[in-house]
C-alpha cells in the first residue's frame, strides 16, 4: 500500500473532513500539522510539488503524488479511485 501523507493546520474544516475519511477507510496516514510555522511550510510544500498559487491545505499525498486537497480526495474515493492509487 502507498504511503499517505496530509499536510495540515490545526484550524482546517477540510483538513478535519480528510482525516475522517481516512480513519473510516482504515489507511494509515502521517500527519504533518503546519500551524506552528504555516507561512513557511506552505511556501515549502508549493517549492516542492511545484504548486503555483497560494497553497491551501490539506495537501494530500499519496506515493509520491500530490493529489490535492479534500475536494479531490473525495471524488477519488467516491469513484473508487482511491483505492487504486492506494495499491499501486
Amino acid at each position: 500500500m502507498q504511503e499517505v501523507t496530509i499536510y495540515t493546520v490545526d484550524y482546517c474544516p477540510y483538513c478535519k473532513k480528510a482525516e475522517m475519511l481516512l480513519k473510516e477507510k482504515n489507511i494509515d496516514y502521517k500527519k504533518i500539522d503546519i500551524t506552528s510555522n504555516e507561512k513557511y511550510e506552505r511556501s515549502r510544500l508549493g517549492e516542492r510539488y511545484g504548486i503555483e498559487g497560494k497553497v491551501t491545505v490539506p495537501q494530500i499525498i499519496i506515493g509520491e503524488k500530490r493529489i490535492g486537497g479534500f475536494d479531490v480526495l473525495e471524488k477519488l474515493n467516491n469513484s473508487g479511485s482511491l483505492d487504486i492509487l492506494l495499491e499501486d
